[in-house]
């Protein structure tokens, strides 16, 4: 037994009516707020470049590109949906991170293959959380160490997860769907020079995951196969987009241990490194209520990962901004960062943020670990007089879930946003996706 083998048996074991209550909630808020996402995302100008990409190799399909009335194959309308729901750092992912963003990967691949084949929300949202589990088990098994070597996590992970929730919905069977896990390996694909050198192509990486995992499941279905030993082999992916793997945690807690309930749902349109930060200077701010010009500088400790991947003190396109941890410190200080049009191109040149930016500093807290969220804020006034706080989690968290009416009121503010109008009554079917009798029938624009 292969731990793609293993992987698999597992992925299909499972079925929606034996999934706890609590797993099929978070898998729904997960769907929700990735349509709702994607649908913001498909009106900014990468987004478009991507979707008229997919249009042109795509031709007409069955399947919806999220918040425009365009329909593509499955393939295609993954990768749009992916790119979409990242190209502004709404997007979930998993707490503690192992490097996993299922609305972003695995639930653009379930949904299109789940219109093209007619199946029920139901065989949808088991897919989904068979998807997340897998990919979260790989991210778990890496120890999150990818990005050490250069890698962009999702972009590895989020293949794995797409190709088990793509290779159930196309009703493959448990060698089939180990031999697309082992096929997607070979599709594993991304690298964060982004954040040193600027570029869309952060957005695209998710997008690629999704329309890989497709691409896997498709190929495996017409017979064709993979590396067995893709994930533990000598050159498979413990050894290859990782350091100081762990095998055994590939198939550990199978059955009992749910990552999908970990799915954190972003308040805040920046990189989850940000969050916390971003959350303490708005509290600081709300309870003391300063401005921008009245900050003479700030200290933020945090994580080994925070200091080593996110000071960027001179963000040179809106991208790294929403990856710096300096800027988003800064512009909270004058913005409503709820709102994600508090990230844009004027925000980015705005001259007082810029110079803030730059007099935020970054450490790492003393005996804190290498990753993690928990972060200390100290901002000095110009009053001479210094404002703290510390904080080890943000609104949207599993600890601290985001309620019906939080969730709500992000799906509203984002489809506003949407190219073309969202259906009355999308973000309550969405919720309810169990209901939902065949996939094709869903309308998301």
């Amino acid at each position: 037994m292969t731990a793609a083998l293993t992987l698999a048996e597992y992925a299909l074991s499972l079925q929606y009516d034996a999934l706890p209550a609590a797993v099929r909630e978070r898998a729904a808020a997960v769907l929700a707020d990735a349509v709702g996402v994607a649908a913001h995302g498909a009106s900014l100008p990468w987004s478009a470049t991507i979707r008229e990409y997919a249009a042109a190799c795509g031709g007409d399909g069955p399947c919806a590109v999220f918040g425009t009335g365009l329909r593509l194959p499955a393939p295609m309308a993954a990768l749009a949906n992916g790119a979409a729901a990242h190209a502004f750092e709404l997007d979930s992912l998993i707490q503690p991170s192992v490097g996993v963003h299922p609305g972003a990967t695995v639930a653009p691949a379930a949904v299109a293959v789940a219109q093209q084949s007619g199946a029920s929300g139901r065989e949808m949202l088991a897919a989904l959380v068979a998807g997340c589990e897998v990919a979260c088990r790989i991210g778990a098994a890496s120890h999150h160490s990818s990005e050490k070597l250069g890698f962009h996590a999702p972009g590895l992970t989020g293949v794995f997860g797409a190709a088990v929730a793509a290779g159930r919905l196309f009703g493959l069977d448990a060698p089939a769907l180990a031999h697309a896990l082992g096929i997607a390996g070979s599709l594993c694909s991304g690298v964060i020079e982004f954040s040193q050198s600027g570029g869309m192509v952060k957005r695209l990486h998710p997008g690629r995951a999704a329309e890989g995992g497709v691409l896997a499941a498709s190929l495996a279905r017409r017979g064709y196969t993979g590396p067995a030993r893709i994930l533990e082999g000598r050159h498979g992916y413990l050894q290859v987009y990782c350091r100081d793997g762990s095998p055994e945690l590939l198939t550990a807690g199978l059955g009992t241990d749910w990552h999908t309930l970990r799915a954190t749902i972003k308040r805040y349109a920046c990189h989850i490194t940000a969050q916390v930060p971003v959350a303490a200077v708005l509290a600081l701010r709300a309870r003391h209520g300063f401005a921008i010009a009245d900050v003479a500088g700030m200290v933020i400790q945090g994580s080994a990962k925070m200091v080593r991947q996110h000071d960027i003190a001179e963000p040179a396109d809106l991208a790294m901004a929403q990856y710096s941890v300096p800027f988003c410190a800064a512009l909270a200080t004058r913005a409503d960062l709820a709102d994600p049009a508090a990230f844009s191109e004027r925000s980015l040149a705005d001259p007082e943020v810029r110079a803030l930016c730059r007099r935020v500093e970054l450490r790492r807290a003393e005996g804190g670990p290498d990753a993690g969220l928990a972060c200390r804020v100290a901002l000095t006034l110009r009053s001479g007089a210094v404002l703290e706080a510390e904080l080890d989690g943000f609104p949207g968290m599993p600890q601290q879930p985001l309620d019906d009416a939080a969730l709500a009121a992000k799906f509203a503010t984002l489809a506003a946003h949407a190219p073309e109008p969202l259906p009355a009554g999308l973000l309550d079917a969405l919720r309810a996706v169990h209901r939902q009798d065949d996939m094709s029938r869903l309308r998301f624009a």
